[in-house]
């Protein structure tokens, strides 16, 4: 089964590539039809749009590439991984925080989704419930234990996937 990720990358693809093919053309035609393109700021725009679109397309298929090499049979169960939920107790002052592990492409730390290549998510991997960790932070050493833990296996592959 393929990774969330690479879904909803490939759906990106998706739209870029339609908006290259359709939309951005009848736009660099509108343009065209009112005349003396040296100084046509719609045309100028539709074409830096295009040079942005081709970049993206670019980069999407990249990263795409790199992540189709994993499929949810190589995350390992029962441990924080990619796509893992985990809910954090900090040792020392009790605070609660939830995260999820994502790839770098994904992050949103804003909503909790923290790169797997982080400290943090560094040091939460092959984890289970229960296990401590400690980080080192610019606010120094933290020490989190891990009281609630869910897979991507629980969310995406029913718990058996």
């Amino acid at each position: 089964m393929e990774l969330p990720v690479i879904q909803r990358l490939k759906k990106e693809l998706q739209d870029l590539k339609y908006e290259l093919a359709v939309e951005i053309p009848k736009i660099l035609e509108e343009a065209r039809a009112h005349g003396d393109l040296s100084e046509n700021a719609e045309y100028d725009a539709a074409r830096a749009r295009q040079d942005f679109v081709r970049a993206r397309i670019a980069q999407k298929e990249n990263q795409v590439r790199a992540l189709s090499v994993y499929t949810l049979a190589d995350i390992p169960r029962g441990v924080v991984a990619y796509g893992s939920q985990v809910t954090l107790e900090n040792v020392d002052t009790g605070a609660v925080e939830r995260y999820q592990i994502v790839v770098p492409e994904e992050v949103d730390a804003a909503n909790g989704c923290i790169s797997l290549h982080a400290p943090l998510g560094r040091a939460l991997m092959n984890k289970a419930a229960g296990d401590e960790v400690e980080v080192q932070s610019p606010n120094g050493k933290r020490c989190y234990q891990i009281v609630e833990l869910t897979t991507i296996h629980d969310t995406v592959g029913g718990g058996n996937g």
